[in-house]
C-alpha cells in the first residue's frame, strides 16, 4: 500500500526538497493551503486535505485538518488488529510521516505594535493537535517539527524505515515544541491582561543560544538560554565581534556589568569593571577615556582578567589603554574602526557590541533564582531610590558634591553582593567591600582597597547599620558622608556617632540586598 505523508508548514525552509524526496520514495503527499500551493508550484503532486476528508476548508482556514479521516490515519496503532480493521472499514489511509510547524505566534508578537487580534489569529489549533497525535503514536509515525530533521528522516527512509530511536526522539521534540508554544501564548495573554508575573502556575519558555564547554566549573554541564522577547538591551542581543566563545562565568559577570551601567544610562560617559559578578571599579568622566581611567584606577589589581562595560563607542585613545591589561570582555555600544584594529590584536579578548546596553530594564521583567526543589521569582529591582523619601538625619547635611558622590556610590552598592559597601570620591569608586557575612568586615575591606584615597570619600551601604561600629570606622578612615536605608532599631546610635564625627548621613528608606 502506498505510504502517506502529511505536510503543512509555516516555515517552508527545505520543504520542497523534502517533499520531492518523499515522493521519490513512493509517498503520497497530502497538504493544505499555502504549503500545498508551494509544493504544487515546484512540481510536487499534492493531494489536498479536503479531498481526503470530503469537507472543504472553512472559516478562513481555521478548520481544515480537524477531521477523523486525518486523525484516525495518524493515531491508528499498526500493531493493533482492531485499529487496522476499523481503518479498512472506514476507508482511512494510515499517515506515516507528519511534517508540521506551527503558525508563527512568536514572530507575530515580536512585531512592533502588534494588535491583540493579530496575535490571536496566529494561535495554531489544528497543527498542535496533529503533531501531538503523531507524537503519541510515535512507534508508527515519524513526526517532524524542525526542518533540521528532514535529512535524517529521508536518509533512514532510504535505508528502509525511520528507526524506533529516531521516532522516539522526534516525538520528544514535539512536546518540547508545543509546551514552549503554549507557554509563550499564556505569558503573552497574561501581559495583555495586565496581570503580574506571579501566576498560580508558572510555565516559562526559553530558547537555547549556546551549548557551553562547561559551567561554573569544568565538571558541570551548561548551556545559555534566552527569553523570547524584544529586549535589545540584554546580553542575548549582543553581537560578538572578536574572541572565543563566551563561557558560563563570562555571561554571568557580563550581566552584572550591564546591570550597573544601566544605572548610569547614557547621560554621562561611564565605565564599569566587574570581577566575579561584583563591581571592582566604576568611573564617570568628561569623555570615555577619563571614565575608563577612573574605573581602572579604582582598583588596578582586581580589574585584571575582569569585564569592562562602557556606555560610549570605544575610541582609539581608550582602546589603547584597554589593551594594556588582560580583560576577558569589553562590551560597548560600538567600536571605532581604529579601536577595533588595536583590540583585535589581542587573541583572548572578547569584544561585544550592544548599542542599547545602558537602556534601563523594564518593570515587567523578573528575577529568578533556582533553589533545590523550587524557584524563587521576584520583580526585577529597577528602582534606585525615592527622592521624596530621602531624609537627612544628621545635624550636617551633605554638600552638593557629597550628595552627587553619595548617589554615585548608591548606584554601585545596589549591585554589590551583600553585605556590601561602596566608597566613592571624584566620580569613581575608591573601595568596594562585597559579599561579607557582617557589615563591618565589608567596610574594613573597602577601606583597605581604598588606601590613601579613603580620606574625603563617601560611603554607601546596601542595608542599615545594626551597630555604630561602621560609623566609628568610617570616621577614623576620614569618610565624610554616608547613604544607607535606615530602619534599624539602633539607628539613633549611628546617627549620634555621625553627629559626633561631623559625618553627614542620608537615609533612603529603600534597601538593596543582593544575594
Amino acid at each position: 500500500m502506498k505510504r502517506r505523508a502529511l505536510i503543512s508548514v509555516s516555515d517552508k525552509t527545505g520543504v520542497v526538497e523534502f517533499a520531492k524526496k518523499l515522493e521519490q520514495l513512493g509517498f503520497e503527499i497530502v497538504s493544505t493551503g499555502g504549503t500545498s500551493k508551494v509544493l504544487s508550484e515546484n512540481g510536487v503532486q499534492v493531494t489536498n486535505v479536503s479531498d481526503i476528508t470530503g469537507f472543504p476548508e472553512c472559516l478562513d482556514g481555521r478548520v481544515k485538518t480537524l477531521h477523523p479521516m486525518v486523525h484516525a490515519g495518524i493515531l491508528a496503532m499498526r500493531s493493533n488488529p482492531d485499529h487496522m480493521k476499523q481503518l479498512e472499514e472506514l476507508k482511512v489511509t494510515p499517515i506515516d510521516v507528519v511534517a508540521i510547524n506551527l503558525y508563527p505566534f512568536k514572530a507575530t508578537i515580536l512585531k512592533p505594535d502588534v494588535e491583540l487580534e493579530d496575535a490571536i489569529e496566529n494561535i495554531d489549533i489544528g497543527g498542535p493537535t496533529m503533531i501531538r497525535a503523531a507524537a503519541k503514536n510515535w512507534q508508527d509515525v515519524a513526526v517532524i517539527v524542525d526542518p533540521a530533521d528532514y535529512d535524517t528522516v529521508i536518509a533512514q527512509l532510504q535505508d528502509g524505515e525511520v528507526t524506533r530511536e529516531t521516532k522516539f526522539k522526534l516525538s520528544g521534540k514535539v512536546f518540547e515544541h508545543t509546551a514552549s508554544y503554549d507557554a509563550l501564548i499564556s505569558n503573552y495573554l497574561r501581559r495583555q491582561r495586565g496581570e503580574d508575573n506571579l501566576p498560580e502556575t508558572l510555565t516559562l519558555t526559553f530558547e537555547k543560544v549556546q551549548q557551553m564547554r562547561y559551567g561554573e566549573n569544568p565538571h558541570q554541564n551548561a548551556a545559555f538560554y534566552k527569553e523570547i522577547n524584544n529586549m535589545d538591551n540584554t546580553l542575548s542581543a549582543a553581537k560578538q565581534l572578536h574572541g572565543k566563545e563566551l563561557s558560563y562565568n563570562n555571561i554571568n559577570d557580563a550581566n552584572g556589568a550591564l546591570d550597573i551601567i544601566k544605572e548610569f544610562g547614557f547621560d554621562v560617559p561611564t565605565a564599569v569593571a566587574v570581577k566575579h559578578a561584583n563591581p571592582c571599579g566604576v568611573g564617570t568622566g568628561r569623555d570615555l577615556y577619563e571614565a575608563y581611567m577612573n574605573a581602572y584606577e579604582a582598583d588596578p589589581v582586581s580589574i585584571f582578567g575582569g569585564i569592562v562595560a562602557l556606555n560610549r563607542p570605544v575610541d582609539l585613545k581608550t582602546a589603547q589603554e584597554l589593551a594594556k591589561i588582560f580583560l576577558e570582555i569589553i562590551i560597548a555600544p560600538s567600536f571605532d574602526a581604529d579601536a577595533l584594529e588595536i583590540l583585535t590584536q589581542k587573541k583572548n579578548i572578547r569584544l561585544l557590541e550592544l548599542p542599547n546596553l545602558a537602556k534601563a530594564n523594564t518593570k515587567d521583567m523578573v528575577d529568578m533564582k533556582k533553589v533545590a526543589g523550587g524557584l524563587l521569582v521576584q520583580d526585577l529591582d529597577t528602582e534606585l531610590l525615592n527622592r521624596e523619601e530621602l531624609k537627612v538625619v544628621t545635624k550636617r547635611a551633605p554638600t552638593e558634591d557629597e550628595m552627587k558622590q553619595l548617589e554615585f556610590a548608591w548606584k554601585v552598592v545596589k549591585h554589590t553582593k551583600s553585605n556590601g559597601i561602596a566608597l566613592a570620591k571624584d566620580n569613581r569608586t575608591v573601595g568596594i567591600g562585597p559579599g561579607q557575612t557582617n557589615r563591618i568586615t565589608a567596610l574594613e575591606l573597602a577601606i583597605k582597597y581604598a588606601g590613601d584615597h579613603v580620606q574625603g570619600s563617601v560611603m554607601a551601604s546596601d542595608a542599615f547599620f545594626p551597630f555604630s561600629d561602621c560609623v566609628e570606622a568610617a570616621a577614623k578612615a576620614g569618610i565624610t558622608a554616608i547613604i544607607q536605608p535606615g530602619g534599624s532599631i539602633r539607628d539613633e546610635d549611628s546617627i549620634k556617632a555621625c553627629d559626633e564625627a561631623g559625618i553627614a548621613t542620608v537615609f533612603t528608606g529603600m534597601r538593596h540586598f543582593k544575594h
